[in-house]
This record gives structure tokens, sequence and C-alpha cells, in this order.
């Protein structure tokens, strides 16, 4: 087949176990945030990629896997974002000291995960999580086309965000 007409799979992982549980707040506006609570996260991969001469695309395993693991490394914890314009956050001892608005709420270091996202909504998660399967996955060495992580904290309330291969 050549480049233009060979064939495109579109693969949609979705595993029980791709999920994390996890405590967290989003924040509204530089005065309103939710109260802290947690989330039994779920998540998927999308992938566009070609289908070889053989009938597959690709082994489903190295990408589960990945998945499984990025989810391993979030669970369980209090995620805040490091990345807010809305928080100071500041380590004492072992403590998290976080200022937003006219309090402070203290975390311990050993519970929390402090990422790299601007906010712990589902499509800042959702994008961490895709920078997270790029870079350990790049797309280009396996022939993806397209990836799309999506992460729901429950039923009918999910995000996603992509990426595309430069035409």
């Amino acid at each position: 087949m050549t480049q233009t007409n060979r064939r495109l799979t579109h693969l949609v992982l979705a595993k029980e176990y791709m999920k994390f549980s996890a405590a967290h707040f989003t924040i509204f506006s530089v005065t309103e945030r939710e109260r802290l609570h947690g989330h039994n996260f779920q998540v998927s991969l999308e992938l566009t990629l070609p289908v070889g001469n053989d009938g597959l695309s690709h082994s489903y395993r190295l990408f589960k896997d990945q998945a499984r693991a990025l989810c391993e490394t979030l669970d369980e914890y209090c995620l805040l974002p490091n990345h807010s314009p809305y928080l100071d956050i500041h380590q004492n001892n072992n403590e998290y000291h976080v200022k937003f608005h006219n309090e402070t709420l203290r975390f311990p270091v050993s519970d929390t995960l402090l990422l790299p996202i601007k906010n712990t909504s589902v499509e800042e998660l959702s994008f961490y999580l895709l920078e997270q399967i790029i870079r350990a996955l790049p797309p280009v060495k396996y022939g993806i086309e397209h990836v799309t992580v999506s992460v729901s904290s429950g039923a009918g309330q999910s995000g996603s965000s992509s990426w595309k291969k430069e035409e």
C-alpha cells in the first residue's frame, strides 16, 4: 500500500484497571474553590495507527501497560496543581502549606503529589497523562497518527486531550 491509501484503524483502550483514586479540589477563581473531595478516575486511550499486512496495528499491551503504570503513580494521593496561579505552595518539614485566598491548607508530603498542571480538573489531568504517554511511547516510533487520552471523574463527566501527527 502506498502512503496515501494505507489502512488506518482507530483503537479504544478502556480497561477496568486503567483507573486511579485521588483527592483533589478544583479552583474556579482567585476566591472560589471546591471542598477537598475524591474521585475514582477512569482513563481511556484512543489511538489512530496503520494496520500492517498481518492485519494487526500493534501490540495493545504496550499502551495498556503504560496507562496502568501512570494510573498507579497517581493512585491514592491528594493531587495539587503546582502551576496554579491561585495557590502558593511551600514545603514545611513533612507538610505542604498551601495558601489559597484567605486560608492555609496543610497536606502531608507523603500523601500528596504536586503535578505540573494549573488545576486538578479532568481537562488538565488528561493533558498531563497525554504528555506522559507521548514521552514514554513516542507516537512517531510506533506509527501513531493520533492519540487521545480521556479522564472521567464519574459517569457522564470526562475531559480529553489529543495529539495529532503534523501533516
